[in-house]
């Protein structure tokens, strides 16, 4: 897991210019709400590579790597994450959310399903929320 605190890379009297990602290839972007306790995820892509920009709210964000590490860290605006293929990944909207999420792989339209496989553990259940809002 990565976690990036995103500076703007402009900046004057009219407001930021703020880059999320720069020289990549990006095949999906899509809009992803939370509401307080609501839990995402709880998978893994194969090929699909995911860049999670948090624009409001805040968010418990979980992975597992490959080697089997659990790592948590808090999604809070102006955050970006990025969840690696065969990364299993989890998010939990603390407050209510609002998540610009961008791929490159398998993963808009129909092909939504086609490269996410569910892991048989949980890293975010209901019960996590009361133990990461304090955080």
């Amino acid at each position: 897991m990565k976690k990036i605190h995103l500076k703007p890379a402009f900046s004057d009297n009219r407001g930021d210019i703020t880059d999320i990602i720069d020289h990549t290839e990006i095949e999906a972007v899509t809009i992803i709400t939370f509401n307080p306790g609501v839990v995402r995820g709880n998978h893994y892509h194969k090929e699909t590579v995911q860049w999670n920009y948090l624009i409001s709210g805040k968010v418990l964000y979980r992975s597992k790597s490959y080697n089997g590490k659990t790592t948590s860290t808090i999604l809070n605006p102006g955050d970006l994450i990025i969840s690696k293929a065969k990364e299993i990944h989890a998010m939990k909207g603390l407050k209510k959310s609002l998540l610009l999420v961008l791929t490159r792989g398998p993963r808009g339209g129909k092909e939504y399903e086609s490269d996410t496989f569910r892991d048989k553990k949980t890293l975010i259940n209901s019960d996590s929320i009361k133990k990461s809002r304090d955080k």
